[in-house]
């Protein structure tokens, strides 16, 4: 039986952020993942991209049962409806399934007070603090990375896309570690620069 991913789309995410992520999970994972796409309604969300995808589900009826729930970085995580996807977050927090958040999604997860206890990174320390203000208290434990995986949250910057993708194949345990990270110095480093990875 195939492990649903879902992925978190708001108006004008970052389509290279998911589009990293779910290609791997695909390629790598042999079958083994149903990649469907969540977001506040079931209306058309457009890209930063300019993409337009239908998503799967809206938040009041995403699936019970799935793998992970990857949040897609963007333009509309500060704006009202984004709180709409509190209760998914706390559902698969509740679960100990695997929670990812990108960019300004990654600073979401602040405000709404899931990276107090774990070690994590988003884009900037000073602006997560404004914008979380009291609902952050994880200053000690915040790196300044590209990706941090910490328990089953995994964390990155907007310049991250690929750490990102790496953290999550991981945690998914899509494939075998070698192939894992042949993947990601193929398309890091290049085509002259890395080897073939091996699919």
């Amino acid at each position: 039986m195939k492990k649903t991913i879902l992925f978190v789309i708001l108006p004008l995410y970052a389509d290279w952020e998911a589009a990293y992520i779910s290609s791997a999970i695909t390629m790598l994972g042999q079958g083994g993942y149903d990649i469907k796409t969540v977001s506040i309604s079931k209306d058309y969300v457009t890209s930063v991209g300019g993409f337009r995808v239908k998503p799967d589900y809206e938040m009041k009826s995403a699936p019970n049962d799935y793998e992970a729930v990857i949040l897609i970085g963007g333009m509309t995580w500060r704006e009202e409806h984004a709180q709409q996807v509190k209760p998914l977050v706390g559902d698969c927090l509740q679960k100990g399934k695997i929670l990812g958040g990108i960019c300004d999604a990654s600073a979401f997860l602040g405000t709404i007070g899931v990276l107090n206890d774990v070690i994590h990174t988003s884009n900037d320390l000073t602006d997560l603090k404004q914008w979380a203000g009291d609902n952050y208290t994880g200053e000690a434990k915040y790196l300044a990375k590209q990706a941090v995986r910490d328990k089953n949250i995994i964390t990155a910057n907007g310049t991250a896309p690929m750490e990102f993708a790496k953290e999550i194949l991981f945690a998914l345990n899509v494939a075998n570690e070698e192939t894992i990270v042949d993947w990601y110095n193929f398309h890091k480093l290049g085509f002259y620069t890395a080897p073939m990875p091996k699919m």
